[in-house]
């Protein structure tokens, strides 16, 4: 396809663990998609155990059955594997989580909004192929596919130019309306990264420089029509995005192609 176009959903079921991909998503009220972030790990000071505070995250593989009712969890580099139930075992599922961090986990769901990291743009995170594809350029040791893992967009737009997403912001009370298939969502400006991008997805190792050379890079290349408004720094890609009431239930398809209808104010 060459018109911009919805390439890839990706749903993440356990804030911080491995990606689901879709067919297709339903927006909940939160404007969140349906299952993404709908558990998350909490230790017990009631922070979230996530990359951002425990590389020792990266080394845990999640997968799920049909239903996400079934979690098997594998320790990466290791034979180490278990499934639990999650209604009926979740006891023992905090148990090994502890055990495996070293500290009290608990296992935490919420069903309604989930556990965005921007609770002011809970929808969907957006980047296009093009756009992971050219950062993958800035480093030569890393594929489009390791980007992808690191960055852990939920939406991904195929048949555009590298960073077109950048147009679907505008200055700060302001947001880009686009459509993708039946649903409206309001872009409000570029996700600002923190240290997982640095960190190999699978073994959580850092790559040196990382931040300093996505940064320089980002300045070089980004388009001279963006609004720099949010560009106190350049450590920023993909796109957050807020979603109105109107859209509760409906649903992004994969191949929903993908229009910019314009700019509207988010005071409201």
């Amino acid at each position: 396809m060459t018109f911009p176009h919805l390439a890839n959903i990706f749903i993440y079921p356990i804030k911080s663990l491995d990606r689901i991909a879709a067919p297709q998503a339903t927006i909940l009220e939160s404007g969140a998609l349906e299952h993404d972030r709908e558990w998350a790990l909490i230790d017990h000071k009631g922070l979230f155990v996530n990359g951002k505070r425990n590389p020792k995250i990266h080394l845990l593989r999640s997968s799920f059955n049909t239903d996400l009712g079934t979690l098997c969890l594998k320790v990466q580099g290791t034979e180490q594997k278990v499934t639990f139930q999650i209604e009926q075992e979740q006891t023992a599922l905090e148990s090994w989580l502890s055990d495996y961090f070293d500290f009290p986990v608990k296992f935490l769901q919420n069903t309604i909004t989930g556990f965005p990291d921007d609770t002011k743009a809970s929808g969907p995170t957006v980047i296009s192929t093009a756009t992971l594809e050219a950062v993958a350029s800035w480093f030569p040791e890393l594929s489009a596919e390791e980007i992808r893992l690191r960055l852990r967009a939920n939406l991904e737009i195929g048949g555009v130019e590298a960073f077109w997403e950048d147009q679907l912001f505008a200055q700060a009370g302001d947001c880009i309306q686009f459509q993708v298939g039946e649903v409206i969502l309001e872009g409000i400006y570029p996700c600002q990264r923190c240290v997982v991008p640095t960190r190999d997805s699978l073994t959580g190792i850092t790559y040196p420089n990382f931040q300093k050379i996505f940064s320089a890079k980002r300045q070089e290349t980004l388009p001279s029509w963006v609004n720099r408004e949010y560009f106190n720094h350049f450590y920023r890609l993909s796109v957050n995005t807020k979603v109105s009431p109107s859209e509760v239930g409906k649903i992004l398809r994969k191949g929903d192609e993908i229009k910019i209808l314009g700019m509207t104010s988010t005071r409201r």
